[in-house]
C-alpha cells in the first residue's frame, strides 16, 4: 500500500515504521503524505501507536534536503507546514502515541519524536536540531516543542548551536523517558503500549486531551477543563465497570464506551 511506510497490528497497538533505509528514513513529501495517510487509516482498534524507524542505525535522520535545496520562500513555507500539520495530527490523535527511536532523530526526526506523547530510545540514538547549520530553522513545529520539553534555555542551546546528543544527555534533560539498549528497544515499547491498553480507552483518551489543552491555559481555566472531563468520564459505561471491578476485586473488562 505505500512505499516507505510499513504498518504491523499486534492486537491493539499499531507500529507503524518509516522505511527509507537509503536515506537514513529522511523525510520528504512523499514520505509525509503516506504517513499523513497511514494515521487516517489507522484501525478502529487501535489504542496505542507506536512511531519507529526501520533498522538499527536511524529513526528519522530528518527532512530531505535534496528536496528542500532548491525551494523557494512560498515553497519552503508550504514544505515546513505539510510536516507541521502532519506532526499536529500526531500530536492530537486520540490515543496515546510512543515514539520508539532507534538511531538518528534529527532534525525533522526529533521534531517527530516530540510530536509524539513518549518518547524512548536506543543507547546509540542521538538527538539534535542542526538546521541552522544549513541556513533553516526547525520547520515542523520545533522552536515551539523543544522549549516545552526540555525549557527555554536548553532548547535555545540546542537550536542555535545545531549540536546533537547522545541518548544519557537527552534522558537527563527530559527528552526522552528512557533508554533501553537496542535489541531490548521495541519490547519495552510493546510493553509499555499494552500497559496502556490494559486501562480505559476513553479515560486516556480523555487524559491525553487535558493534558495538552490544558498547558497554555491559566490555572482556573486548566482546572475547570479538568473538572469537566472528570464528570464526563462518570457518563462512560468504563467508569461503572471499572469501580464495580475494584470493589468486587475483579480484573476490569472496558469496552471504551
Amino acid at each position: 500500500m505505500y512505499n516507505y511506510i510499513k504498518i504491523e497490528q499486534k492486537q491493539a497497538v499499531t507500529v507503524l515504521t518509516i522505511s527509507a533505509p537509503k536515506s537514513l528514513n529522511a523525510l520528504n513529501s512523499i514520505v509525509l503524505g503516506e504517513l499523513d495517510d497511514a494515521l487516517t487509516h489507522l484501525t478502529e482498534e487501535t489504542r496505542v501507536l507506536i512511531i519507529t524507524g526501520d533498522g538499527e542505525k536511524s529513526f528519522v535522520a530528518g527532512a530531505d534536503i535534496s528536496e528542500m535545496a532548491g525551494l523557494n520562500e512560498a515553497e519552503g513555507f508550504d514544505f515546513g507546514k505539510k510536516g507541521a500539520d502532519v506532526f499536529r495530527r500526531i500530536e492530537t490523535l486520540p490515543i496515546p502515541v510512543i515514539a520508539a527511536v532507534n538511531g538518528f532523530a534529527l532534525g525533522g526526526g526529533c521534531e517527530l519524536a516530540m510530536a509524539c506523547d513518549i518518547r524512548i530510545c536506543s543507547s546509540n540514538a542521538k538527538f539534535g536540531q542542526p538546521e541552522v547549520g544549513l541556513g533553516i530553522i526547525p520547520g515542523f513545529s520545533g522552536t515551539y516543542r523543544l522549549a516545552k520539553l526540555v525549557g527555554m534555555g536548553m532548547a535555545k542551546q540546542l537550536i542555535y548551536t545545531g549540536k546533537p546528543i547522545k541518548a544519557d544527555e537527552a534522558l537527563r534533560i527530559g527528552l526522552v523517558n528512557a533508554v533501553y539498549e537496542q535489541p531490548e528497544l521495541m519490547d519495552a515499547a510493546m510493553q509499555m503500549a499494552e500497559n496502556i491498553c490494559a486501562n480505559a480507552p476513553l479515560a486516556v483518551a480523555y487524559a491525553k486531551q487535558c493534558i495538552n489543552e490544558e498547558y497554555d491555559l491559566n490555572a482556573d481555566d486548566a482546572v475547570a477543563f479538568e473538572n469537566k472531563m472528570f464528570g464526563r468520564c462518570f457518563a462512560t459505561e468504563d467508569q461503572k465497570n471499572g469501580m464495580k471491578a475494584f470493589l468486587n476485586k475483579e480484573k476490569p473488562q472496558f469496552c471504551g464506551k
